[in-house]
Parts: structure tokens; sequence; C-alpha cells
């Protein structure tokens, strides 16, 4: 009876091993389980087809649409393009990180991404390059437009703005020579920042869509998934797209396409908030009407019209890479992320631009794709974060790396992919230089902390509109106490 139940335990123990090295087989062999398409858009706000706004013309994401979940109140950190992308590509909290303005945080001071390999890695492209994937980049998806540090004049040693980021970075800068000649680009290899003093607004010339950076972009990604769909090689493809930032420049068909279109105008009533600005970067550029606060109303068409035709062109060339996508068989195994890196104020509260705690400086445009999602298709209306996109990735891919340099403050949105669970968050905190913005279902409140150490409260209800200007902060001060409680405040 001994032997047979010695014989009995060392069987079990040999059984338990077996098992336990399939199940260590089976998931290294789910490691690294799909690609990453991950396209950014700059400056682009939920004003598409498929979140509601008929009368844009956004063919391409609207089929996106249909095969991803869309979030439709998804919210950016911080309210400019490189603190924004700070905190999507370290998955930090501005909270933690310190980085609440600014765009030179990926390369200057404390929160630098160090050129020395680390313990952990320092941003999500870094993450899966160590985990075996080939990382490349096209356009901006760091701050600068092709992924090196220059200044808008040039000027800068063109080191890497994330180093260990990217195995290949392929940004074409066709004829405007630096990146940033490629961002603020018009057509002919004319740019803002070339000396000539050339600034139009908007400029609608030429014919073709490869007669600009966007649309080399999009070629070059096109060329690059069909040699990974050649190669077999896992990969993570970073691709971020220019327009609709200013200056408004696409193909003259993109302009004709709104001959007619009745184009909504925003309230004209203006915020009385400090975080009010005068829209300095809308303004500064050369335009055939006064330059009025607010614009008159065809003034403010027109700009509307500009920044619509905008988002048509660059529909257009993510339409195009997302059919190679799919023509090289690699959507099967690719999760898609379409992401823009903060909102954008079309004259609401008289405002041009981002740059605010308020509503539509933070809400932007997140869908997501994953193979054999359940979700294909639906809206989920919870409240979202941006550094809630670096864990959703890792758990999605099933990274064979997963070692950070820092915890990642955000939470992963698999649950809501999967339909498990259709919220992972109660609220969602912004922060723009000294203001700490806390949205929930209903309101959201401003909050500025004093130097006597009392707080500043502005406090809109969201619940008819997006662009409310009553601060009820004085007659819903529990409110006020719930929201700061929620964020730690």
């Amino acid at each position: 009876m001994k032997t047979f139940g010695l014989f009995s335990g060392l069987a079990c123990v040999v059984v338990a091993w077996a098992f336990c090295g399939i199940m260590h087989a089976a998931e290294q062999a789910d490691a690294n389980r799909y690609n990453v398409l991950f396209i950014a858009i700059d400056d682009l706000r939920p004003e598409l087809g498929c979140y509601g706004a008929k009368y844009a013309q956004t063919p391409s994401l609207d089929r996106f649409a249909a095969r991803s979940m869309r979030f439709t109140r998804h919210y950016v950190s911080v309210a400019t393009c490189g603190s924004s992308r700070y905190a999507m590509l370290t998955g930090r909290s501005p909270k933690n990180s310190g980085v609440v303005g600014g765009n030179n945080a990926f390369h200057h001071g404390a929160t630098a991404i160090k050129p020395v390999e680390q313990a952990g890695a320092q941003t999500m492209p870094e993450l899966f390059r160590r985990s075996g994937y080939h990382t490349s980049l096209i356009g901006k998806i760091s701050h600068t437009a092709d992924g090196r540090v220059f200044a808008y004049d040039g000027s800068g040693d063109g080191r890497d703005e994330m180093p260990l980021a990217w195995s290949e970075s392929l940004t074409p800068l066709g004829s405007w020579k630096r990146g940033w000649g490629i961002f603020f680009a018009y057509a002919n290899g004319v740019h803002r920042e070339d000396g000539l003093g050339y600034m139009p607004l908007r400029e609608f010339n030429v014919k073709e869509d490869n007669e600009l950076p966007d649309g080399q972009m999009a070629e070059q990604a096109i060329a690059k998934l069909k040699q990974y769909g050649s190669s077999g090689d896992r990969f993570f493809m970073g691709l971020g797209f220019f327009k609709p930032h200013l200056p408004f420049v696409a193909p003259k068909q993109d302009w004709d396409a709104f001959e007619g279109v009745d184009i909504p105008l925003p309230s004209a009533e203006k915020i009385e908030s400090p975080y009010f600005h005068k829209s300095g970067e809308f303004y500064k550029y050369h335009t055939e009407h006064e330059k009025t606060h607010p614009l008159a109303d065809d003034a403010t068409r027109n700009s509307k019209r500009a920044y619509l035709a905008c988002v048509r062109y660059v529909d257009r060339q993510v339409g195009r890479v997302l059919r190679t996508l799919e023509e090289t068989g690699l959507s099967k195994d690719t999760v898609v992320v379409v992401w823009g890196d903060h909102g954008w104020h079309l004259g609401e509260q008289q405002i041009w631009g981002k740059h605010t705690p308020f509503e539509r400086a933070n809400r932007s445009v997140l869908m997501i794709a994953s193979p054999k999602m359940r979700s294909a298709g639906r809206e989920n209306d919870s409240l979202v974060s941006s550094i809630d996109l670096y864990p959703t990735l890792v758990e999605l891919c099933n990274t064979k790396f997963r070692s950070t340099n820092h915890e990642l403050d955000g939470v992963s949105l698999v649950p809501t992919l999967r339909h498990e669970r259709t919220r992972v968050r109660e609220t969602v905190t912004s922060y723009w230089r000294k203001a700490t913005s806390i949205r929930d279902d209903r309101y959201r409140l401003v909050t500025t902390l004093a130097a006597d150490g009392s707080r500043d409260n502005e406090l809109y209800d969201l619940l008819e509109t997006d662009d409310s200007i009553e601060n009820i902060a004085e007659r819903e001060t529990e409110v006020c106490e719930r929201l700061l409680n929620a964020a730690g405040l």
C-alpha cells in the first residue's frame, strides 16, 4: 500500500509538472500575440460621421468604427500636443510626472527619456521593441514631427526624442527638408518656418494627396505594411498624421466637397474664466478677414469648413492604410488604434484651438479594433483616459517584456473590449498648467490651488451642452468636494 501510495504521489507530481510545462509553453506561444498599428491624428476632435456629425465626410473612419469599439467619452491628460503624448506614451499621469504643459518633456529636464537602457521600458514602443517587435515610426507620435529633436526653426541636434523606442524611423521629409517643415507644410516645399513669411490660415491648391506630407506618410506606411506582410515580423507601427492641425492645408477637392454643406456654427457665448484665451496660435495666421473676437459668422463658417476639409483629407489617408492592412492579410493579427491627441475649440466659448481645461480641448477620438473582439461596431460611453492605452495594449498583445521604468497609472480597457464590463472609471482627470480638471458623468470641475492653500473652483454642468459657460461652483459645493476627493485633492 505504501509503495502504491508513493508511486501515486510521484505520478501526481509528474503529471502536475507536465501540466505546468504545457501551460507555460502555451503562455509562451501566445506571447506577442498581435501586431499593433497605432494611428495618431493631431487636433482631431470627435466631429466625425461615426460620432454623429452628419455633415462631416469621414467614410474611412466610419467604416473603421463599424469594426472597432468607439469610445465617446475619451479624455486626454493635457490639452497640448507634447504633454498629451508624453502621458499616453509613458503611461504616467501628469499628477505623478509633473508634465502639465509645454512640449519638451520627452527630451528636457528630469522627465527626459534617457538614451541608456534601464531595467524597465520608459515608453510604450520601447516595451514592444524589447518584447521582440520591430517598431517603426512614421510621422508624429511623440511631439516632434519625425521623432527627432529639432526646434520649429530647424535648429537642434536631431537626436531621437524617445531613445530605444524605434527600430526604424521612416518619416518622409519630401521637399520640406527637416521635420517641422513637413509639419507646417504648404505645397511645393514651402512651410511656415522657412523664413519667407508665407503663413495663410488655409491653402487648398494641390490636386493629389501625395503632394502633401500626410499623403506621403500614408504611402510610406503602405510600403512598410507590405514588407511586414512578406516578412511575418511582429510589428508596432506608429503612424502620426498632421492634419487637421494648423495651417489648414489639403487638396482642393476637400475644400470643394463642402460647397453648400450646412455647417453648424458654435454658440457665440464667451466663457468667463482665467483659462479663457484669445487663440494666439490661430490668430497668428494670415486670413482674408479681420481678426475680430469673436469671429464674424462667415469667417467662423469658413474656418470650420477648412478644419473639416483637413479631416476629410486625413480620413482618406487612414482609409488607404487600412485597406492595405486588409489586403496583406495582416488585419487578422493586428490591433488598430485611432487616437486624437486632444480636442480643439472651433469657436465654442469664443475660443479657437486647444490649451484649455474645458471639455472641447480634452475630449478626443478613440477607437480600438482587436482581432476576435466581441464588441466590434459598438459604442462605449464610459469615461476613459489616454493613459489607459498603454496597459490595454500590453494586455491585448500579451507582450513578452512587461517591466516599466515607472508604474503605469492607467487602467486596462480590455474588459470593455471583451464586453465583460461597460466601464472602468468613475472620473477622468486632466491637467492644464495650474488647473486640474475633473470629469464625471455630468460635471466638469476646474480647480486651481491658490497661493494661500485655498482652491478656486469652476464647476460646469455638461448635461445639456459640452459648452456650458455658467460656473455653478458656489451653489454646488457638495459636487465640488466629491470631485476633489475623487481626484485625491
